[in-house]
């Protein structure tokens, strides 16, 4: 899995797990922090999150124009420290009012704007790295490999954000509202590890860093020429390519929003036996170590390496049967569900690149457009087991709190596995989709519009990410089957058309 990739990969992944990490701790709470601390009903605090989802995958596309004319390197450099400075903002305790609204919305712009110059030019420095025709045909596997390490970052982060607030409230003595602040300053401590690893291991990468400063080789090395009519035909087949992904994300960054509204008000608030463990990252953890050991024992070519692989297996599979509880329940938080995704994405992956392999020498793998057409239809049957664990389930209700402030109320306890189920389906579509999608850009862009070219990719995100307001809309205005139906169909309809659209898509690749 590992094997003959490029060394500047682990090191672009790693400084790229670090601000993930810090983003998705934010993200975690973030929903759930605008309606508790500015007393914000569903629907607003929906538009606030998908606006700010919107311009963290709108900038890149300014960010690609940017780094076209003054170089990767720079762009991704520049992008951490503005970040940094948004994350310092937000994470400064400024109570409810006006004034702190307006602080937070302007740390959101610089967070938004930051990432717009960090996170497209990151990837296409990733792509770069396989120009080489010795790693060419590692391409997909290399994406896969990084989009893995984006979700190591994002499997603790939801367990950070809540413990972090606890101690914050509990041994700090904050209040509940302030408290999320200290979730929020994690960001900052992840971005200095980022550009940390990023400067210790630039050696290996610096070549796909652009910029007017170029190396001699740089220089002479050649560039592929395309005529007008072949141009025309990649950015054609990219632009459907993306009309089809906004309504990807428009259904799955619902977890954050409407699923996790559905966490807070309809899951059960405790979980016992087997389930609670679920909700421990370390236990998660121990089940990825079991996942890779095991590919590792049935890979390795030396016995040393095999007796490896199984002596972790069995220390991790110890550790699981210490950490159960027959008897003992588990307090489980809404933001907790945001880390079975990052969870499923890190253990499957080599799952995924295995059957893809397996494919691959067979002649039978899908093509990059084909898988994406798949993973909308995988999505599509995450949102019909939604919508029919919600049938019987009464309306969202609120009441207002001590502070004049409406309050959700937890009116149901549906069992966890729902939405452990339904994270698991939506990821199965994320693998078939995301990496996949990105590895197709980076092939697919004429060599002069790669940078807009994969900022394109993040605009058509950042529309669905607008359009994740569509959850927050819903909630509570119609029956909450129907909610979850409404995103069935958009998946369906998007793979529809992306099968009638294949040959012409197929046709670049």
């Amino acid at each position: 899995m590992f094997e003959g990739q490029p060394k500047g990969l682990f090191a672009l992944a790693l400084a790229n797990t670090g601000e993930r990490f810090g983003y998705y701790t934010m993200l975690a709470v973030f929903a759930l922090f605008l309606r508790a601390n500015y007393g914000l009903s569903p629907a607003l605090a929906g538009t606030i999150y998908s606006a700010f989802l919107m311009l963290v995958y709108f900038f890149p596309l300014i960010g690609g124009i940017m780094a076209d004319k003054f170089g990767f390197g720079r762009m991704v450099t520049t992008g951490i420290i503005i970040m940094f400075a948004g994350y310092l903002l937000l994470s400064v305790p400024l109570g409810g009012d006006s004034v702190a609204l307006v602080v937070m919305l302007a740390a959101l712009l610089l967070i938004g704007f930051g990432t717009g110059l960090f996170k497209g030019n990151l990837q296409v420095m990733v792509g770069d790295l396989y120009n080489d025709p010795k790693y060419a045909d590692k391409r997909d596997s290399g994406f896969s490999i990084f989009y893995m390490a984006i979700n190591i970052g994002a499997l603790f982060a939801p367990t950070a954000a809540i413990k972090i607030k606890e101690y914050a409230e509990t041994a700090l003595g904050y209040s509940s509202n302030d408290a999320y602040h200290f979730s929020f300053a994690v960001a900052c401590a992840s971005l200095i590890l980022s550009i940390a690893i990023y400067y210790v291991f630039r050696s290996t990468f610096r070549h796909t860093e652009g910029g007017k400063k170029k190396t001699a080789a740089a220089d002479a090395a050649p560039v592929e020429e395309l005529s007008k009519e072949e141009t025309k035909q990649r950015i054609v087949a990219l632009c459907l390519v993306f009309a089809v992904v906004i309504f990807f994300w428009m259904a799955f960054h619902q977890n954050g929003l409407s699923l996790t509204y559905f966490a807070d008000e309809f899951t059960a608030q405790s979980a016992e036996g087997l389930q609670a463990m679920c909700f421990n990252v370390w236990n998660l953890v121990a089940v990825i170590f079991i996942v890779y050991a095991l590919f590792s024992l049935f890979q390795s070519k030396t016995g040393k390496g095999k007796a490896i692989s199984a002596i972790v297996i069995i220390a991790a599979v110890a550790f699981l049967v210490l950490q159960y509880d027959f008897e003992g329940k588990v307090d489980v938080s809404a933001p907790i569900f945001q880390q079975f995704n990052p969870f499923y994405v890190v253990a499957l992956t080599p799952v995924s690149m295995a059957i893809f392999g397996a494919l691959a020498a067979k002649g039978k793998e899908p093509s990059a457009p084909r898988k994406i057409a798949y993973g909308m239809i995988v999505a599509a049957v995450a949102y019909a087991l939604m919508a029919f664990g919600s049938f019987g389930l009464p309306m969202p209700q609120t009441t207002m709190g001590a502070d004049g402030n409406p309050v959700a109320v937890h009116v149901a306890d549906v069992t966890p596995n729902l939405l452990i189920s339904v994270y698991l389906v939506l990821t199965f579509g994320e693998l078939l989709l995301s990496p996949m999608g990105i590895s197709f850009v980076s092939k697919v862009a004429p060599p002069k519009y790669k940078g807009m070219m994969m900022g394109g990719w993040f605009v058509a995100t950042a529309i669905g990410n607008q359009l994740v307001v569509v959850g927050g809309l819903l909630w509570g205005a119609v029956p909450l089957w129907v909610c979850w139906s409404v995103f069935l169909g958009v998946c369906l309809v998007a793979a529809i058309f992306m099968f009638a659209m294949m040959k012409r898509l197929e046709k670049v690749c």
